[in-house]
């Protein structure tokens, strides 16, 4: 039996991180503190100074803000978040716009001055709003993650003053709690009352913007491809379904999406494959629940190590949480879910982000089928062996691995793949 610290940890955490956002959470990230810094300096400002990180400029570059009639980038999504966002509402910051405010925000973006400059910060996730009127400014940073507010100032009172490294912003110390071994145990013993209301919750939004993607016309169409080409199978259905309903929200789609590890793509990917595989084995609600308490964990751990942004896929590590997922509903164990994960960290580590794009639809196609191979190599009697490139000794040290090459060894990808994205704007 798990302790009570443990126990607390980590329905603290998946309360944390299973959040609504809508729309891709970078730009709806600029537009929070686009609103903050509007209602802080408490009037419509004439010039604006948006510096963000080059992370940050990939994520934005390609994707639509939603409630905008189709407009993309940066100046887009801070000019919602200034002209009728509402900070309150954090990442639905956006979400209550009409006709008339978006004549606003163009009259805005016509007439207000908006300056974008990179960021010098080593941090891959900043964002910082300085907003100037006649009479006063207001600043506002946004350092680490999404709603991670470290400083707020009206003129020279700083209502946030929060300390903050420039590097990289320390993870929260109960993610260290996390382990795989735990998070099965956590899912065969938590009562379910005390995280079936975020659960339910992702399994209606994320299963709700699917459902829009795959009926609608969104993006590249990568989930009635996945089904038009290779059949309603059920391992097909996993991965066109949550395709879709990343294509769904990369191009305009208002539905909202309960995320993961700050990520729309990574909270669909960690959930709806689970869900379409418990749907097709009739398992009991409560079972899909725990399945999807595996799912989410394991992704949360796997990205943990990582950061919230970088060069490396984050929908690898939920492809991975998936398929962690899928295999506790076919009654998998400590073992069987830990055989999981290595086989599909062994297959996909590595995918480059390219930023948040149509592009995307497919990347979760290939990690959910990542997750599901490296759950039926173990049920057939295969698997990856300790020195297999970056297999290590156990499930843990691999973790390890894959989050130390991601997070050092591909920060020089990184900045190539944001230099080229530049300079082919």
């Amino acid at each position: 039996m798990l302790s009570r610290e443990i126990v607390d940890t980590y329905t603290e955490i998946l309360k944390e991180e299973l959040i609504p956002a809508m729309g891709c959470t970078e730009p709806i990230a600029v537009a929070y503190a686009g609103a903050l810094a509007r209602e802080t300096l408490g009037a419509q400002p004439q010039t604006v100074e948006l510096v963000v990180s080059g992370n940050i400029i990939k994520n934005v570059k390609s994707v639509i803000v939603p409630h905008t009639n189709g407009r993309k980038g940066l100046q887009t999504a801070v000019a919602a978040g200034i002209c009728f966002g509402k900070a309150e509402k954090v990442l639905e910051v956006i979400s209550e716009a009409n006709d008339s405010q978006l004549s606003d925000m163009d009259t805005f973006l016509q007439e207000a001055e908006i300056i974008v400059r990179e960021s010098s910060a080593r941090c891959p996730f900043d964002i910082q709003v300085t907003v100037r009127s006649e009479k006063n400014s207001a600043y506002v940073r946004i350092i680490g993650h999404h709603t991670n507010v470290v400083c707020v100032r009206r003129g020279t009172e700083y209502l946030v003053n929060k300390p903050v490294s420039e590097e990289r912003v320390p993870v929260p110390e109960n993610r260290g709690l996390l382990n795989v071994r735990d998070i099965v145990t956590f899912a065969n013993e938590v009562n379910l009352d005390l995280v079936r209301g975020i659960l339910e919750e992702q399994i209606h939004c994320n299963m709700a913007i699917a459902e829009a993607g795959m009926h609608g016309h969104y993006g590249a169409d990568i989930g009635k491809i996945l089904i038009r080409s290779y059949g309603n199978s059920v391992q097909n259905r996993a991965k066109a379904y949550a395709a879709a309903g990343s294509d769904a929200r990369m191009n305009g789609c208002e539905l909202p999406v309960v995320i993961n590890s700050g990520s729309g793509n990574q909270g669909m990917t960690a959930s709806i494959p689970v869900i379409v595989y418990a749907k097709e084995c009739n398992v009991s609600q409560d079972m899909l629940l725990r399945a999807l308490v595996v799912s989410n964990l394991v992704t949360i751990h796997l990205k943990t190590g990582i950061g919230s942004l970088s060069a490396y896929c984050g929908a690898t590590s939920a492809g991975a949480g998936a398929g962690a997922g899928i295999c506790y509903l076919y009654g998998g164990g400590y073992d069987e879910i830990s055989h999981t994960i290595v086989n599909a960290l062994a297959i996909n580590s590595g995918m480059l982000c390219d930023g948040a794009k149509a592009s995307c639809a497919a990347k979760i196609a290939s990690a959910v089928e990542a997750g599901l191979l490296g759950m039926q190599m173990y049920m057939h009697d295969s698997q990856f062996y300790y020195g297999d490139g970056l297999v290590a000794r156990n499930v843990e040290e691999t973790i390890q691995a894959v989050s130390m090459i991601a997070r050092e060894g591909m920060r020089e990808t990184d900045s190539e793949i944001i230099h080229f994205m530049v300079e082919n704007t």
